[in-house]
This record gives C-alpha cells, sequence and structure tokens, in this order.
C-alpha cells in the first residue's frame, strides 16, 4: 500500500476532493471547494478541560515544605518560568528584572517583584499575599534578604530551583552572605516527577490533540513542499484545534539526523519523512513521531528498517514494570536494534541517543530511559519511548510515542503506529 496524498485523505479526512493548502503551496485557496480541505472539519479539543486547581497547587507546596524539612532547607527561591507557575499558577516570563517567589519550610509564599509590576502580580496571585516590590534604582537581592529575615532564617541552607539564572543567585549569595546555598533539586524534582491525574488528563488531551493534527497535516502533504510548508499546515492544525503546537518534518537523507539538517529539502515520491511534533494545553505537553513514506510503496529496505523500530519501540515499552530501574527501557530497545547488527551502544548506524526521556510541563524533563538511570519506575512517571534509527547517506527512521506508569502497570498516551503503511491505530 503506498501512503500518498489521496490515501491519506481517505484515512483522516473521509473524503477524496483536492486539498487546498495553507499558504506557502502553490494552489490558490480560491480555486478549491470550500470543503475540500481536511483541515475545515477541526474543532477546538480545548473547550472542556480542566485546569490544575488551586488546591492542588496548595497541596505541591506543602510537599514542597516536607522535602525542605527532610533535606534541612529552609526556603526554596523559585525565578520566573515553568517552577514558579508549577508551584504558584503564575506564568512570568524572564528578564533582566527580578520577579521571584520563595516558598519556606515553614510559612507563606513570598514574592520579590519590580514596583511598576507589583499590579499585575497582585491580579495573578492566588497563593500568598505577601509582595516585596523594589524600584528601578533599588536592589531586588536586599528585598530577598529581608524577606528571608522576616521568614525567620538566620542561617542554614537556601535551595536554587535549576532554572534559576546566574547573576539572581549570585547577587541574592553576596547580600544575604550568611546563608548557604544549595540545589533545589531534591526538593522540586520529586515534586514534578510524578504526575497527579489532573496532569495525567492534560498530557492526555495534548496527545489527542497532537494524534488529530498529524492525521490532518499528512494528508495534506504534497510533493514538491519544503518542511517549513508541512509545518505551517501543522501548525495551523493544532491551532484550530485549540493548542499551540506544531511538527517539525525532514524529507529523504535528512531523516537520517535525529534533529534535522541545515540543507533545503522538497518531498519527492518515495522519500522516507520523520515526523516530530507535540502541543501544550493547560501548560502541560505532548511528543509524538512518526515515519511514513510518502507517494510510493515502501522499498524492502524501507519496510525492514522500520519493522525493526517498531519491534525495537514495543520491547522499550514491554520492559517499563513498576519497581524496575528506568534503563531497563533502553536495554531492551537497545537489544533489538543491536541483534540487528546496529552499533553497538550509540554508534551510527543504529540509535544514537538514549531511548526516551521524562516528560510533562517541559517537553523534556527528568526520567530519562538511558543506561545507568536506576530509578525505579514509579505510577505517576511520563516518559517518551522513541528508539531511532539513524543510517546517515540513506534515511532514517523514529517512532515516538509517550507513555505514563500507572498502578497497574504502564500505559500508552498515544497508540503506536502499528505498520509502515498505516501511522494511526484508529483508521482503516
Amino acid at each position: 500500500m503506498a501512503l500518498n496524498r489521496r490515501d491519506f485523505i481517505k484515512l483522516s479526512a473521509g473524503t477524496t476532493a483536492g486539498v487546498a493548502l495553507l499558504a506557502g503551496c502553490s494552489t490558490p485557496a480560491s480555486t478549491a471547494p470550500a470543503s475540500s480541505s481536511p483541515m475545515d472539519k477541526l474543532q477546538s479539543m480545548t473547550k472542556d478541560i480542566v485546569p490544575i486547581s488551586k488546591t492542588e497547587r496548595e497541596a505541591r507546596i506543602a510537599k514542597a515544605q516536607r522535602l525542605m524539612t527532610e533535606n534541612k532547607i529552609e526556603a526554596l527561591y523559585l525565578d520566573g518560568g515553568l517552577g514558579m507557575t508549577y508551584f504558584t499558577g503564575i506564568s512570568w516570563g524572564t528578564s533582566e528584572r527580578m520577579m521571584a517567589a520563595i516558598i519556606p519550610a515553614k510559612g507563606e509564599v513570598r514574592y520579590v517583584s519590580p514596583a511598576f509590576e507589583a499590579a499585575r502580580v497582585q491580579e495573578l496571585m492566588t497563593i500568598g499575599n505577601d509582595i516585596r516590590v523594589w524600584e528601578e534604582h533599588e536592589s531586588p537581592y536586599k528585598q530577598v534578604a529581608l524577606a528571608f529575615k522576616d521568614m525567620g532564617i538566620r542561617g542554614g541552607n537556601i535551595a536554587m530551583e535549576e532554572q534559576v539564572r546566574f547573576f539572581l543567585f549570585d547577587g541574592i549569595r553576596k547580600e544575604a552572605s550568611n546563608l548557604n546555598y544549595v540545589s533545589g533539586d531534591p526538593v522540586t524534582i520529586p515534586c514534578r516527577r510524578f504526575k497527579s491525574p489532573a496532569e495525567i488528563a492534560l498530557m492526555q488531551r495534548a496527545n489527542d490533540i497532537t494524534i488529530e493534527a498529524y492525521k490532518v497535516s499528512v494528508a495534506m502533504l504534497e510533493e514538491g513542499m519544503t518542511p517549513e510548508d508541512f509545518d505551517a499546515i501543522a501548525t495551523e492544525a493544532h491551532k484550530r484545534l485549540g493548542a499551540r503546537g506544531g511538527i517539525d518534518v525532514n524529507f529523504g537523507e535528512a531523516s537520517a539526523y535525529p534533529h534535522g539538517s541545515i540543507q533545503q529539502q522538497y518531498l519527492k515520491k518515495g522519500d522516507i519523512i520523520i515526523m516530530d511534533g507535540g502541543c501544550g494545553v493547560g501548560g502541560y505537553r505532548s511528543d509524538i513521531s512518526r515515519t511514513i513514506v510518502f507517494g510510493a510503496e515502501p522499498t524492502a529496505r524501507q519496510r525492514e528498517v522500520w519493522n525493526q523500530e517498531k519491534e525495537s519501540q514495543a520491547a522499550g515499552f514491554a520492559a517499563a514494570k513498576l519497581g524496575d530501574p528506568c534503563e531497563n527501557v533502553d536495554i531492551a530497545a537497545r537489544k533489538v536494534l543491536t541483534d540487528a547488527g546496529y552499533g553497538p551502544g550509540y554508534k551510527v548506524p543504529g540509535l544514537p541517543h538514549r531511548t526516551g526521556h521524562g516528560i510533562g510541563m517541559n517537553v523534556h524533563e527528568w526520567g530519562n530511559m538511558v543506561l545507568g538511570n536506576k530509578q525505579p519506575l514509579m505510577p505517576g512517571m511520563c516518559f517518551s519511548i522513541e528508539p531511532n534509527i539513524s543510517i546517515y547517506g540513506e534515511f532514517g527512521v523514529r517512532l515516538e510515542d509517550c507513555a505514563h506508569m500507572t498502578e497497574e502497570g504502564v500505559k500508552w498516551f498515544s497508540e503506536p503506529s502499528p505498520s509502515i503503511d498505516k501511522p494511526f491505530h484508529d483508521v482503516a
């Protein structure tokens, strides 16, 4: 079976009519019937999502405070970014101006903000009510030091979340030199590594959306298009489905490079296509890869390599067992490829990187499926399984789906591709 444009339209959109491409493709939209595009059928899938509640964020802070006590930490300092969002619900970009949250081992969260931003911070706050402000000519570090004193912290350890930028850390330790500064990882990682049912639900919706975006985007592949053309289509598909996302793509020989090539690419019949995409829903991410052959029957070589990749991914999934170390996923997936003659290890042709990574608010989080990671797999852990076969000068194949651990064992967020001819499991 050849995966050409007409076949994909039948599979994904239920129509055999011609497809009007988005900007960047050659066919003017005005020449196509208004209902001919698979894009026309897309509707938002995010209207009924349930965001993370204030109660859950308060529970996260309580857990962080317990971990601080266990690790002899007096307070946790958070820069703007996902760490702050995770605990407080405030989404704040980073700049040269400090806007920070401080979680003490005991007591309420405090914020340090530019004075002219205080009203905005107040508007965003749902947890805590103490904002320390600094004017443009004043030192924010003094406000942090005063906040520590007001919390009753005269000595001991202050934890810095891993995303804190060095100039902020350096300014604080100079202003409050009586305190000792340590990594916040023993607090933040055990909190964020294990996802709650509410987090899992948001990640599931993100994965569902990306799969739907894939179906439509693949149906709109056209000979001669560039990766940029395809990404524009995928971005629009995600947008219509209610999320911000996209799908990166590489054609032919460029597919052998796990993160692409700088060479200009134009899609032609018979090309292997590697696609890697995802989106965010309620602050949580999806990450899915698919590999197909465009416009022609797969060659015996393409089919063989694709099937080896499929077997490797399935072996990684089967090795994800409660209580077993994360590295087992990598070991099992890599063994399939080594037994097939690839590698060994990270050598190419073969799998040049780890088999998977943790995922949550960040696309890449803690909990990598990599040799040496002895962390036991436990309920709430979320990760990708994506063994990649790279054959430089020829092509590459990657199948990526994310999974999560439940009390009953491992479960997929997105069902893997059944075959090279059928990238999506739920179409005929």
